[in-house]
């Protein structure tokens, strides 16, 4: 072994939790397991004797764990530590990580299995691991799917550096979930005291001055240009230098219904809504901008346009099937690239600017007439109609700087159409499937607690929810939530599936919707009642914004609230 001169430290769990610290994780979301006891008296000992270490988030359920992790790094976009229990903790909290790849957050994710399984020297590591725990191939084979980068961290000696090396990993484009598995063993080993260095920000990458230029001429020369986004709005700074860009050159922006967070202000004359289909006819430029499936079916090759691809890793590892088009490519930093794109903006057509900025604004009015409509009608109906529900939510929640995390399905466009987020980081769509949407939005309330944040839910995503440990962690680490439920009593998504595919079947002949009903659940608001929350079921639409004014009394003197509506869709 190196002799490192360095002062020794006690064992792998203080190496683990230096090395956090060195790092800069904020916090250590950790769903327990018997691995962590290492860690654990780690943690003890730095808080006994006055010493740094990341904050220590003690949860109840595997999904809180990442989801938390999730929303935190969605706005502080920093690498933290995910805590999980051996091969059986990381399968749970799989769905959650899987989505952390989605949506682009980084964290260093990790779990354990035993080496020696008693047959060792050193501490008993408890028969288990040999029974029940261990993995064939290891937990790392488990989660090399579903992560950037899996492995085994097999040595204290190293465990620090690996646990650098992850974070730098997750940090860097395209940002997400790295995982280690750390024995029980080496966080039982004695440490040699050998520190992690810290990590630094990742250094930008640019495109080169020829290369925008190239692009910034087919911008000049384009008629009918338009921009389509998904996650421009994740990069640091990459709403405002797309809304900068846009203005500059007059250029309409689409965020499609696949657009995970807000990336230009909706009420904005330049927001081109969420349809691409005419623009596939019309443009003759199409520039993609962080997004990373922008044509459905694959196949739906824009009829002239050529197609930009704006992107600091266009072709995503994780996605199994992309088509993009690409006539060009500019692979460097999205806000960047998109700030030099707009200097950049000059010798332009003045009649053909005038020309397409007076349609996309005759475009803009007529949708705000429709989505005015939209709501008088929903006003005047009998019943919550959605869409009374987003407009009530967007009048209350005007000036307030809130955050909205939306987990709703047939309800999605409804609430992006209406609630109309105009700021950076106000809006996030949970990815990677149901579930997670309350620890997201938790984690979310942890990096921002001086704003309000509001999930909105379907009752059957709701259903999916670990609801009790995601109370328990809003309660115990005081992070309250406005949490408002679409509840039309029905998995509406798969039963519009169901009557798609088989429009005159036997269920639509006989009325057996199989796998859709959810009549038989519960008041869901009174699963907060025992733990002290904010509890309303609407059911009328003159006691909607009361009720919604109510709830966000609550959460402003630090309450979560869970507001039930029974909506009429």
């Amino acid at each position: 072994m190196t002799d490192t001169g360095n002062t020794p430290g006690i064992d792998g769990g203080d190496a683990f939790v230096s090395a956090f610290d060195a790092v800069g994780a904020d916090h250590l979301f950790c769903a327990s397991g018997s691995e962590w006891a290492p860690v654990w008296e780690s943690l003890a000992r730095r808080h006994r004797d006055g010493e740094s270490a990341p904050r220590y988030l003690d949860l109840t359920h595997e999904t809180v764990a990442v989801g938390m992790a999730t929303g935190y790094g969605l706005v502080r976009r920093r690498p933290q530590g995910v805590l999980l229990h051996a091969a059986p903790g990381l399968l749970q909290g799989s769905m959650a990580v899987h989505g952390a790849l989605l949506a682009g957050v980084p964290m260093v994710v990790a779990s354990s299995e035993s080496t020696t399984y008693g047959d060792g020297p050193g501490p008993d590591p408890g028969g288990q691991w040999y029974r029940n725990l261990s993995i064939v191939g290891g937990p790392q084979g488990v989660a090399q799917p579903f992560t950037k980068w899996s492995t085994e961290a097999a040595s204290v000696h190293t465990l620090p550096t690996m646990i650098t090396r992850a974070a730098e990993l997750a940090w860097r484009a395209p940002a997400g979930p790295v995982y280690l598995n750390i024995p029980l063993e080496t966080l039982l080993e004695e440490w040699d005291g050998r520190e992690a260095k810290p990590v630094v920000a990742p250094g930008s990458t640019h495109s080169s001055p020829d290369e925008v230029d190239a692009v910034a001429q087919m911008i000049r020369e384009a008629t009918n240009p338009v921009v389509v986004t998904e996650t421009a709005g994740r990069e640091d700074g990459g709403f405002e230098a797309l809304l900068a860009f846009a203005e500059a050159w007059s250029i309409p922006v689409v965020e499609p219904d696949s657009a995970v967070c807000g990336n230009f202000p909706r009420a904005h004359p330049l927001h081109a809504g969420s349809d691409i289909g005419s623009w596939l006819h019309e443009a003759d430029l199409i520039l993609l901008v962080n997004c990373r499936a922008p044509f459905y079916p694959p196949s739906r090759r824009p009829a002239k346009a050529q197609v930009v691809v704006i992107d600091g890793v266009p072709q995503r590892p994780h996605v199994v099937y992309q088509v993009l088009f690409a006539d060009r490519y500019l692979e460097g930093d999205v806000a960047n690239t998109l700030r030099q794109l707009a200097k950049r903006a000059t010798g332009l057509d003045v009649a053909a600017v005038t020309a397409r900025r007076s349609a996309q604004e005759e475009r803009h009015a007529d949708e705000q007439a429709a989505i005015a409509a939209a709501e008088a009608g929903a006003a005047r109906a009998e019943g919550i109609d959605p869409v009374l529900v987003a407009a009530t939510l967007r009048t209350l929640l005007d000036g307030r700087d809130g955050i909205v995390v939306d987990e709703t399905i047939t309800h999605s466009r409804v609430v992006k159409r209406h609630l109309r987020t105009d700021a950076p980081d106000s809006y996030f769509y949970v990815q990677g499937g149901l579930g997670q949407g309350i620890a997201v939005a938790l984690g979310v309330k942890l990096a921002a607690r001086e704003r309000p944040v509001v999930l909105t839910i379907g009752d059957g995503a709701f259903a999916y929810n670990p609801v009790i440990p995601s109370y328990d962690a809003s309660r115990t680490y005081q992070l309250p939530l406005l949490i408002v439920v679409f509840n039309n009593r029905v998995y509406k998504s798969m039963n519009l599936n169901h009557r798609r595919f088989y429009p005159e079947g036997a269920a639509a002949e006989t009325g057996e919707w199989l796998g859709t009903d959810l009549h038989r659940l519960p008041r869901l608001a009174a699963f907060a009642e025992p733990f002290g929350l904010h509890t309303e079921t609407v059911d009328a639409p003159d006691s909607l914004g009361p009720a919604l004014e109510r709830a966000l009394k609550a959460v402003a003197d630090g309450t979560t609230a869970v507001v039930d509506v029974l909506v009429t869709r």
